[in-house]
């Protein structure tokens, strides 16, 4: 006798979406319990330096099997949301953030910091804020996604841009870099995506876990390696990073108000805007740069998701 398959219990995969969703909400404790690892436990963060990289690819491969190739097509018809997003993630962001930290008289690696956060594209976080916020979700992921591919050509690009006068940039390395990390992972994903189709639970549970645990673990790891410097440079780089991604999410609002977009993507657009890929950052600075560069994405890291919290809940209630 054939025995049939017995169907989930409905009350254990409840529990199961609260704890995920509990475990996601508190995404800002993971980022303050991974500075705090990184501040009094140095030695051990810092040794974490040599597998960044590979931190942020799974993070991306993550992305990428969020994605099917369907999804991927379909960014032609995003229409003008999309496009004035993604132009304000690569047009804005940059220019604000080489005057921010040409403004506030940084030191070279600090700057140069300032600046990576600025040309990276946006980050996976926003997606989440996006929601919470009661914005376009699918709005939300298919900028990340439009400003994620095109990342390995634009974030060089701007880099050398804005720091090859002071600074020896190879923007071909750091195409290389993008590609590795970033375009290679996420193809993978969908690649993947296309001969198995993971479980609900796993892409919006498990996932989304795995990637804040690998952003938290690089923030420590940075925050590991800059702890002589941390004190001496915090309100002056903190100052930059709150500027930054104040001006990016008002602008992202204000812009797609005046364009004549409802609320709800108005919202989206400022979220995606203001919020970046950090992760992106930190590598490119420990591959390319130094440490120090790194410190300014660290901060970013944690920042961003505290204004982004924030602003979801007012926003939610309004």
């Amino acid at each position: 006798m054939k025995m049939r398959k017995k169907s989930p219990d409905p009350s254990r995969v409840m529990s199961h979406v609260r704890l995920f969703s509990l475990l996601q909400a508190g995404f800002i404790l993971w980022v303050v319990i991974g500075a705090a690892w990184g501040w009094f436990m140095p030695a051990q963060a810092s040794a974490g330096r040599p597998w960044i990289g590979e931190a942020l690819m799974v993070i991306m491969l993550g992305m990428g099997l969020t994605l099917r190739s369907e999804d991927v097509l379909a960014l032609r018809h995003a229409g003008r949301p999309l496009l004035l997003g993604v132009g304000l993630q690569y047009l804005l962001m940059p220019v604000l953030a080489w005057l921010l930290a040409a403004g506030l008289d940084l030191s070279p690696m600090l700057e140069l910091g300032v600046i990576l956060v600025g040309c990276a594209p946006g980050g996976t976080a926003s997606n989440v804020v996006t929601w919470l916020a009661r914005g376009d979700v699918a709005l939300s992921v298919a900028m990340t996604t439009a400003s994620t591919l095109l990342a390995p050509v634009m974030t060089p690009f701007w880099i050398w841009l804005l720091a090859s006068t002071w600074l020896h940039v190879d923007p071909l390395a750091l195409l290389v870099s993008v590609a590795q990390v970033v375009l290679l992972p996420v193809a993978a994903g969908i690649l993947i995506r296309r001969f198995w189709t993971p479980p609900e639970w796993f892409l919006a549970g498990i996932l989304p876990l795995i990637a804040m645990a690998a952003i938290a673990w690089i923030v420590g790891v940075v925050v590991g390696l800059n702890v002589a410097r941390i004190a001496e440079v915090a309100l002056p780089l903190m100052v930059s990073i709150v500027l930054l991604n104040g001006l990016g999410l008002t602008a992202g609002f204000g812009l797609a108000r005046l364009t004549g977009q409802g609320t709800q993507r108005s919202r989206t657009v400022a979220i995606e805007v203001g919020m970046q890929n950090s992760g992106l950052a930190a590598a490119l600075a420990m591959v390319h740069f130094s440490p120090e560069a790194a410190l300014a994405a660290a901060l970013f890291s944690v920042w961003h998701n505290v204004s982004g919290a924030i602003l979801a809940a007012w926003w939610r209630i309004h």
